[in-house]
């Protein structure tokens, strides 16, 4: 159901394509304009998620977006919507930020800064075109964190075009005027990014592109579980494909292969470790595991593992600390008893 919502001779329109029907905000009060600003603040939010890699760094780009958006209300004279226009600041706002913070490109397939982004947020996304497979399959893939990493590896401004063009679904004139660029530009940007994503993106477009999980999964995700928890690595080895790749952001290293995997997790004294708790969980719209260890009496938060599944083996496993347990919605502790 659309509603409107009428602010001193503005009228606003809540499905997400807003429309000021006096053209201008100088009118509307900062408590209104608050208002009308932070109703699309979850999917800036998922938007400075994909641009930036950090879900942090996203929470504070939002912020500075509706501060900007704030300051520069006297801008806004209707020619776009007033989601347009906010997603033209914020894109404006990663992007500096890109340009203060991280001159150096990921490399080697790692991006340190990397962190999850919880499954119970992203359901908070207008969900307009829930009902078009097409559309949901697409916001589920571009959310998977082997896309995040891919785009990650790109250069800023082409990376912001294909997000922009391809998963916002923008035409390349509306591109064009954000970037003050000319629409062939952003066509040759647009075409070197798409070639960039598929270099970094896993090698069949069938490997990342995300699927309702199956009973299978289901069953792969529950032995991953019982075997990690009792430290059998021989079991978990059978799981993992011949090229599955582990990381650890923002833990240094990179491991590719089975053989590299099993003798990282040896190597680290895994096989020795008693006391371990799991609860799966989702992430990223990824299959998740996060694990608490045994101290004192109390299972504290140690990992989580989110998997990337294919072909019926864990094809990655990306496994972040226990400092994203609260922003994941995650006990911050387990008693023994627990179930």
């Amino acid at each position: 159901m659309v509603t409107d919502t009428r602010l001193k001779g503005h009228t606003v329109n809540s499905a997400g394509g807003s429309s000021l029907s006096g053209g201008r905000l100088g009118a509307v009060d900062e408590a209104a304009f608050s208002g009308l600003a932070e109703r699309h603040g979850r999917e800036l939010h998922v938007h400075c998620y994909r641009m930036l890699g950090s879900f942090q760094d996203a929470e504070d780009t939002v912020q500075e977006t509706f501060l900007r958006a704030w300051r520069r209300r006297e801008t806004f004279e209707g020619r776009s919507t007033f989601r347009a226009w906010l997603y033209r600041i914020a894109t404006n706002a990663c992007l500096d930020l890109l340009a203060a913070r991280r001159p150096e490109p990921a490399t080697d397939g790692e991006v340190p800064w990397l962190q999850p982004y919880p499954d119970q947020l992203l359901d908070e996304l207008p969900a307009d075109h829930a009902d078009e497979p097409e559309t949901a399959a697409l916001a589920r893939e571009t959310i998977e964190l082997a896309y995040l990493v891919a785009v990650q590896h790109l250069a800023p401004r082409p990376r912001a075009v294909l997000i922009l063009r391809d998963v916002l679904g923008w035409p390349a004139k509306d591109v064009a005027d954000l970037l003050g660029d000319s629409v062939n530009s952003v066509n040759s940007a647009l075409q070197r990014a798409r070639a960039g994503l598929r270099e970094h993106l896993p090698a069949e477009r069938q490997d990342w592109t995300g699927t309702d999980e199956d009973t299978s999964t289901r069953d792969l995700v529950r032995r991953y579980t019982e075997a990690s928890v009792t430290t059998n690595i021989d079991v978990l080895a059978a799981m993992l494909r011949d090229d599955v790749r582990c990381s650890m952001p923002p833990t240094p290293g990179l491991y590719v292969g089975r053989d590299a995997v099993v003798s990282d997790w040896r190597e680290s004294g895994f096989e020795g470790m008693k006391g371990l708790r799991a609860v799966p969980t989702s992430v990223n719209r990824q299959p998740a595991v996060a694990f608490y260890l045994l101290q004192d009496d109390t299972y504290l938060p140690l990992t989580i593992d989110v998997l990337r599944i294919t072909g019926g083996a864990i094809a990655e496993i990306t496994t972040f600390h226990a400092d994203q347990f609260p922003r994941l919605g995650l006990p911050a502790r387990l008693t023994p008893d627990a179930e």
